[in-house]
């Protein structure tokens, strides 16, 4: 499961410690958090045959990762607690949401479960 804080936020946070629990498993962790980015395409050249290019450049965001094993599109319990850059506890941030399954291959392949969560100042969302 996947944690994004948002650009306006991200500065005001030091650490964050999300917990999570799905099917009556909870796994938490302190997590890593690493610059976000976004990609900024480049130029298509004309060889090889109009390849194209893109370059990373920082977002401003701050992202983390709380390894849930495999997921399932069962309901999931979120809870994000931390401290803030000024020594402050943060908010304890809760939510209840199900996972996003998708088949992006087509229809014939496996499917995918996508379980992301955004913070801001204002809470805490699916994303």
């Amino acid at each position: 499961m996947s944690l994004t804080i948002t650009a306006e936020y991200a500065p005001t946070i030091k650490t964050v410690h999300l917990k999570a629990c799905q099917d009556g498993k909870c796994r938490e962790a302190d997590l890593d958090l690493r610059p976000g980015s976004v990609s900024a395409p480049q130029s298509c050249g004309p060889e090889p045959e109009g390849s194209c290019s893109a370059i990373t450049s920082p977002d401003g965001t701050r992202y983390g990762f709380l390894n849930m094993g495999t997921l399932t599109s069962s309901p999931i319990d979120a809870e994000v607690t931390g401290t803030g850059t000024n020594g402050a506890t943060l908010p304890a941030r809760t939510l209840s949401f199900t996972p996003i399954s998708a088949k992006p291959w087509g229809e014939q392949c496996q499917t995918t479960i996508k379980a992301s969560l955004l913070l801001d100042a204002h809470g805490l969302r699916q994303s």
